[in-house]
């Protein structure tokens, strides 16, 4: 039996990989349960899962969570709880949400475990301290995102990188695909919340409707599958029933299908090299259509149009300055996303927020301090730029 840490376990990949864990009761044993402030929806899983310690990042909290939790449960809490929670079993699913994952993630490879990894900053921001711990023995990374899996999936019988041509990422396009810059003036958070095909949390689901996402996945994929951002493409897929392909030097290519269904990517991140056997087969027909069932016709790709959504040529951008510049594209992002949430920017600044921020970043050799220093300053510089939205609006008004 595999023993497994769901780290961000109240969050959309959390409360799914729950889902496929709780379908396995022979093969994985939950044996740690971490969120941030979701009190109840921790408590509920705990007393599901039974696992041994429980985290809850926020302090004010522990006393609530410890009262709740099974007798013979520990309590930590913060970061230090998490790196704890992270050395404790063989598979650690990181679905931290930001910056706050890289701990994690190094706390995993750190201690030579499988890494089940759902934290786009852990590579995006924190790739070459990542890339060392990577050589630790017994450490590995499985993706768990939709592409990224997908493209693990293609490359899992080559023998080398030397092969491989291009890796295509698809992208829905999310809820403004087709829409014009008037119209994207006027879009609200109800607006970008509503992604036509995925289930995801509001951060990603923002990010999918910036094609922020689809950018801090070339990111990622670059630094998972190590080629650089111009052998790495995206392509518009609106029924997102195909995830990834790989285009190889003889010109071939493999590509992988699926409905758009995270607890797939989750299932096979944690059984990997295995696969699951809990889901009744499919017509092909319908598999191919996604959970509806619909006939497969509309296998139609298109390219991005990055004046219309200027985050992912920011994107490819920051990975062509290198050093230090994703890690402030992403901490960046964070602020302009929140900010947008909040009405204190509109739809169409969040690009130039980030923008912004980027202005002021040089491109230093990414340490561990380095990259927490560019995050921090990011996140000031992005700030300033929301405070002075914010006041110019107020003095209009």
């Amino acid at each position: 039996m595999r023993t497994v840490s769901l780290l961000g376990s109240t969050g959309s990949i959390g409360t799914q990989a729950v889902d496929v864990l709780l379908g396995q009761p022979e093969r994985f044993r939950v044996v740690a349960l971490a969120a941030q402030s979701s009190t109840e929806l921790l408590l509920s899983q705990a007393a599901q899962l039974r696992p041994d310690m429980v985290v809850i990042g926020e302090e004010s909290l522990y006393r609530t969570v410890r009262q709740g939790v099974p007798a013979g449960t520990d309590v930590l809490v913060g970061t230090p709880g998490l790196v704890a929670a992270a050395s404790a079993a063989d598979v650690v699913l990181n679905a931290v949400v930001g910056f706050a994952g890289l701990p994690v993630t190094m706390a995993a490879l750190e201690a030579g475990k499988r890494l089940a990894l759902a934290n786009k900053e852990s590579l995006i921001a924190g790739a070459p301290v990542v890339q060392k711990a990577r050589r630790t023995p017994g450490a590995e990374i499985v993706p768990v995102d939709s592409e990224h899996c997908a493209i693990h999936q293609c490359l899992a019988t080559v023998d080398g990188p030397t092969t491989v041509a291009r890796l295509l990422l698809t992208a829905s396009g999310g809820p403004f695909r087709g829409w014009t810059a008037a119209q994207l003036a006027t879009v609200t958070v109800d607006d970008a919340l509503a992604h036509p095909t995925w289930r995801m949390g509001p951060k990603i689901t923002i990010d999918s409707s910036t094609l922020m996402n689809k950018g801090l996945e070339v990111i990622e994929a670059s630094r998972f599958f190590d080629l650089p951002g111009d052998r790495i493409h995206v392509l518009v897929h609106r029924t997102s029933v195909a995830h990834g392909f790989a285009l190889f030097t003889d010109g071939n290519v493999i590509g992988q299908f699926a409905p758009p269904d995270m607890r797939l990517p989750i299932g096979y991140a944690l059984a990997y090299p295995d696969r699951l056997a809990d889901r009744p087969l499919l017509d092909p027909l319908e598999a191919l259509g996604g959970e509806r069932g619909a006939p497969m016709t509309s296998l139609v790709f298109q390219r991005p149009d990055l004046e219309r959504f200027p985050c992912l040529r920011l994107a490819y951008e920051a990975l062509a300055r290198g050093g230090t510049v994703p890690a402030a594209l992403s901490a960046a992002n964070e602020i302009a996303v929140a900010a947008f949430v909040d009405n204190k920017l509109r739809f169409g600044e969040i690009p130039d927020c980030i923008e912004s921020a980027l202005a002021g970043v040089r491109e230093e050799e990414p340490t561990l301090n380095a990259i927490r220093a560019a995050d921090g300053a990011a996140r000031l510089a992005a700030q300033r730029f929301v405070d002075a939205r914010v006041t110019g609006a107020q003095s209009t008004t």
